[in-house]
């Protein structure tokens, strides 16, 4: 397996960074463009940007932000939320965006994601799963995450989905275990177990972290290609050179 990857997510609301808990009560962070920078010269190996007003508000993602960030950063980053057709993603991609994700928009068309594989190949498309384990026992995907008020599940399993998803073409998957989210517990790996095993594109892990333990653990026991986290990398609780090293210490392969 190549380098694991260490992503801090930045979610965007007016141009600016929040953060919620469980996807709630968010609040501001900074501007966009100077925690891009930070987390580049810090070492993260790339970033995702979530609109998360853009579905659940019916609008397109605002690409006046992703030509910001994409004239000041020379490292990778992916664009989510609010992706819908064909020319809004080359309008991101065009805009400077190395990759775009696709969640809400996927579930409620599916085809979206053939139609994004077909038109700028499967390297370029991600496809978000955001997962809820139900009073069944059962990991069900939810859609409009970024406003609780319009959350909806749409009764689908998530493994189902997950296995779907690459057979429309989707290049990787991100799994947000959303009960995880914010609480800084560790990830879902009895979750990301179960979906890397079916999971035959990189897998990346979101949701839960609060120690680089908890990084260790997800790419030891879950064998995910990346973990994703927000909380502790905006508030300084875990700095990215030191968690690398102690990935690296832990014979964990990561770029420093």
């Amino acid at each position: 397996m190549l380098s694991r990857r260490i992503i801090p997510c930045l979610d965007v609301k007016g141009g600016r960074v929040v953060k919620g808990v469980k996807f709630r009560d968010h609040v501001d962070m900074g501007d966009i463009v100077e925690l891009a920078l930070r987390y580049r010269d810090a070492g993260a190996d790339e970033l995702v940007f979530y609109d998360i007003g853009a579905s659940p508000e019916g609008r397109n993602v605002d690409v006046e932000w992703v030509e910001r960030v994409s004239s000041n950063l020379d490292i990778p980053f992916c664009v989510a939320g609010g992706i819908r057709d064909v020319e809004t993603a080359r309008a991101v991609l065009a805009a400077g965006a190395d990759k775009i994700s696709v969640n809400t928009p996927a579930l409620e068309r599916p085809e979206l994601v053939s139609e994004l594989a077909a038109a700028f190949g499967v390297q370029c498309v991600v496809v978000g799963v955001d997962s809820v384990r139900e009073a069944d026992g059962e990991w069900r995907v939810r859609r409009n995450t970024g406003d609780p008020s319009k959350m909806s599940g749409v009764g689908l399993r998530t493994l189902d989905w997950v296995v779907r998803a690459q057979e429309l073409g989707a290049g990787e998957i991100v799994l947000n275990c959303m009960d995880s989210d914010g609480v800084r517990k560790g990830y879902d790996i009895a979750q990301l177990t179960e979906v890397r095993a079916l999971c035959a594109v990189p897998l990346i892990a979101s949701g839960g972290a609060g120690e680089p333990e908890h990084f260790a653990t997800v790419f030891r026991d879950a064998d995910v290609d990346g973990a994703l986290a927000a909380s502790v990398f905006h508030s300084g609780k875990i700095g990215i050179p030191a968690l690398k090293r102690y990935l690296r210490d832990e014979d964990i392969e990561v770029r420093l």
